[in-house]
């Protein structure tokens, strides 16, 4: 039985990775759940998998959660969190906060060898560096969430690394794909939100229409895979059907394929690397498919992409200013604050004005992600 801690546990993966646990409460149970300030649904999710831990955000949300604990024991806080991930009674721990705030529980689990299902991203972002170092350190194990990610690792199984040409990460495009450049001046919040294949968060769903979402997830790959940014290559397939495609030095290319749903990943991370059967998720019918699309990025429409590439390039502290720049900029389009093309008008400015660090310290990476953000919000 795998003891398991969801850390974002009312958000879009946190969900999710509790629908593959109520799937299959033979081979998994909670032991703790954390989550920001949905206090109501996070009631729910105590009363049906009751953890041993609970963990909010703010201090005041304490009394909110009375009577409703069961036998589980609530804190409050950073710091709360960051002890109890050291626990020696969690196996697996399931990083699903957005932003680079999940940071540091990734270091705390780092720190206590655990195996980690990285659905946060911003971590090998900001700190790919330091925390790739960590792991062989203490002996941690970071598994991919992301379905590209997710269809790499699956896609390397059985070979090596050394073997390998280049990684073809597949992009749908997101919600402007096939709207031109001068359309993109005129885009509302509510175009954005509207994501064609895939059902995520907002914050998600926005770096999907920029495809900041899609420089993440290279800088990811370039630390999760130890492959260098030459040899990692972006296509836009708006099927969302190949995952991801890894290319041999034979020029074989191995890829992962099914209809897009995150819980195929999510559970690979959670068993890997055994499988299990997934009820629920539709089985890919490649004749209703019918065919398969790809497409080139596009350097006008797609400017977060080549920022987000261009600033994992230099390394450094880079791109925890392309990544903190990106976050308010977000929060302040999904507020109605930028339009969609400032985005990017945004975070290019913060890199262009901020003074490079070769090598960052994690406490430097924070400061200087601090920093970043208090700079842009107050623009």
């Amino acid at each position: 039985m795998k003891r398991v801690a969801i850390i974002g546990s009312t958000g879009s993966i946190g969900t999710q990775t509790l629908d593959v646990i109520r799937e299959h409460r033979d081979q998994f149970t909670v032991e703790l759940l954390a989550c920001g300030r949905n206090i109501s649904l996070l009631k729910e999710q105590i009363a049906e998998f009751q953890p041993n831990i609970v963990l909010i955000e703010r201090k005041e949300d304490l009394s909110r959660l009375e009577g409703h604990l069961g036998q589980a024991k609530a804190y409050a806080g950073e710091e709360a969190m960051l002890e109890a991930l050291m626990s020696p009674s969690i196996d697996f721990v399931m990083n699903a906060m957005v932003g680079a705030r999940g940071l540091k529980p990734t270091m705390s689990a780092i720190k206590a060898g655990k195996t980690i299902g990285i659905a946060n991203k911003e971590t090998l972002v900001t700190a790919g560096h330091i925390v790739t170092d960590a792991c062989k350190k203490y002996g941690a194990e970071l598994i991919a969430v992301d379905s590209e990610h997710s269809a790499i690792l699956q896609s390397l199984r059985g070979n090596q690394m050394s073997e390998v040409e280049r990684i073809i990460v597949t992009a749908s495009g997101g919600s402007f794909r096939d709207w031109s450049y001068d359309e993109l001046k005129n885009a509302t919040l509510q175009d954005a939100l509207k994501h064609p294949n895939w059902s995520m968060g907002q914050k998600v769903t926005i770096d999907s229409a920029t495809m900041m979402n899609k420089g993440l997830e290279v800088i990811e790959a370039r630390w999760l895979f130890d492959i260098d940014y030459d040899h990692i290559d972006v296509l836009i397939h708006r099927e969302s059907i190949i995952h991801s495609l890894v290319e041999y030095k034979d020029k074989s290319v191995m890829a992962q394929l099914g209809s897009p749903d995150m819980k195929v990943a999510i559970q690979y991370a959670m068993t890997y690397p055994n499988r299990l059967e997934l009820h629920g998720t539709e089985r890919l019918n490649l004749l209703e498919v019918g065919k398969l699309h790809f497409e080139p990025t596009d350097k006008d429409r797609h400017r977060c992409l080549d920022l987000a590439i261009e600033a994992g390039r230099k390394g450094g502290s880079m791109p925890t200013v392309m990544n903190a720049a990106n976050e308010i900029a977000v929060e302040k389009f999904l507020k109605e604050e930028l339009s969609f093309l400032e985005i990017a008008e945004t975070v290019e400015k913060a890199l262009a004005t901020h003074t490079h660090i070769s090598h960052p310290s994690i406490e430097e990476v924070l400061k200087v992600d601090e920093e970043t953000r208090q700079r842009v919000a107050a623009q």
